[in-house]
């Protein structure tokens, strides 16, 4: 039982770091424009929820459940992001005649 939950709360820790690099990813796909800037910040509000369904498993697990049902909405901003480039794909803006491509 020990190591069962051990191997619950390494998951749980490990929620951090996938919560963690949609700030970066959603910063980037709001200031790049390839995308659309709602999936932006859909992407940096999906940080936040899955950083607040991590630490609740720390810290309080019996309302890991709880947490993750009310905070699944703004975690699926992954999903909505990997939908748009399968359907619609990145499509870059043509540039005014006066900038040339580096």
């Amino acid at each position: 039982m020990l190591f069962l939950r051990l191997h619950n709360r390494i998951d749980v820790a490990g929620l951090v770091f996938a919560g963690l690099w949609l700030l970066p990813f959603g910063l980037l796909v709001y200031r790049s424009r390839f995308l659309p800037r709602l999936l932006g910040i859909w992407l940096t509000v999906g940080c936040f929820a899955w950083l607040a369904i991590a630490f609740t498993g720390l810290l309080f697990p019996d309302y890991q459940n709880k947490a993750f049902t009310m905070a699944q909405p703004f975690a699926l901003g992954e999903v909505a992001t990997m939908l748009w480039l399968v359907i619609m794909g990145a499509k870059e803006k043509p540039m005014p005649a006066g900038q040339a491509h580096c």
